[in-house]
C-alpha cells in the first residue's frame, strides 16, 4: 500500500500563496483513496502520476476550501467525465447535506454522477466494497469550526492508518487511534496561538505519546512552521513523543 501526498500546506496564507500545495492526498491500496482535495488536488496529481480518473473512493473530512475545493473536479473523472454514476464518497453533513449557513461543499450535479454516497458520523463504520476489494472507514471526532468535520482510522489491506484532518487536541482523542500504524497530523502550528481548532507541534507530541502508532507524518503545515523548518519540528515531536515522526513533503510516497 502507498500513501502519495499532494499537498502539505495548511493555513490562510499558505492556502493563497501556494508555497505548498494543498491538494490532500492519497492512500493506493486495494482500493484507491483520495483525501481532502482542496486546491491543486487534480493538477498536482496529475503532476506525481495520481491520476483523478483513477480514484474509487474520496474522503472529504469537511466544508474548508482547502479540503473541499477540488471535489467536484475529481468527482467528475471519477464518473468518467460525469458521464456514468461511478465513485464512491465519503463526506462530513456539511459537504454533502449543509451547513449551518446553507453552504454545501459539493453540488447536488455532482452528488448525482456519484455511485453512492455517505454522510460520516463519529463512532459509526462505514465499510465499502468494489469488486473483490473492501475497506472500513472509522470516523473521529474532531473540535474543530465546522463542528461536523471528522477524522478517521482507515482499515484496509491488513494496515491500519489513522488521519486526524483539523482538529485541536481534546481529552480521548488518542484513544480513538490507538492500534495505527501510521497516524498522518495536520500538525498546522510550531507553537499555540489565540487560534482555537488546529493542532500544534507540543500536543501532536501528547497525542502520539498516547496514541503510540508505529511512525507519524505530518502534514498541513502553515507558512510559520514551513519557515521554522518542518524537518526539524518533526525532530521535536519525535524526541518529546517517542514515536518516529516524519514531515510530509509535496510529491513524497511512502509504502506502507
Amino acid at each position: 500500500m502507498q500513501i502519495v501526498f499532494l499537498g502539505t500546506g495548511g493555513g490562510r496564507v499558505n492556502l493563497l500563496s501556494q508555497e505548498r500545495s494543498t491538494g490532500g492526498f492519497r492512500i493506493n491500496g486495494p482500493i484507491k483513496i483520495h483525501v481532502d482535495p482542496g486546491p491543486g488536488a487534480l493538477i498536482f496529481g496529475n503532476k506525481y502520476g495520481q491520476k483523478a480518473a483513477d480514484v474509487q473512493l474520496l474522503i472529504v473530512t469537511h466544508n474548508h476550501i482547502d479540503h473541499v475545493n477540488d471535489a467536484g473536479l475529481m468527482i467528475e473523472a471519477m464518473s468518467e467525465y460525469a458521464l456514468k454514476k461511478k465513485g464512491r464518497l465519503i463526506a462530513s453533513k456539511s459537504v454533502i447535506i449543509g451547513d449551518e449557513n446553507g453552504d454545501k461543499g459539493v453540488t447536488n450535479y455532482h452528488l448525482n454522477k456519484l455511485e453512492s454516497y455517505a454522510v460520516a458520523e463519529p463512532g459509526v463504520a462505514i465499510g465499502v466494497k468494489i469488486g473483490n476489494a473492501s475497506c472500513r472507514i472509522i470516523p473521529v471526532p474532531v473540535r474543530h469550526e465546522d463542528t461536523t468535520g471528522f477524522g478517521f482510522v482507515l482499515e484496509m489491506g491488513g494496515k491500519r492508518i489513522g488521519y486526524t484532518s483539523d482538529t485541536e487536541y481534546f481529552e480521548g482523542i488518542a484513544g480513538h487511534y490507538a492500534g495505527c500504524g501510521i497516524l498522518i497530523v495536520n500538525n498546522i502550528k510550531a507553537t499555540p496561538d489565540n487560534l482555537k481548532g488546529h493542532m500544534h507541534s507540543a500536543v501532536t507530541a501528547k497525542l502520539l505519546s498516547e496514541a503510540k502508532p508505529a511512525l507519524a507524518i505530518i502534514t498541513h503545515m502553515g507558512m510559520k512552521l514551513l519557515h521554522a523548518g518542518p524537518e526539524a519540528e518533526a525532530e521535536k515531536i519525535s524526541k518529546a513523543s517517542g514515536v518516529k515522526t516524519i514531515a510530509a513533503k509535496d510529491g513524497m510516497e511512502f509504502v506502507v
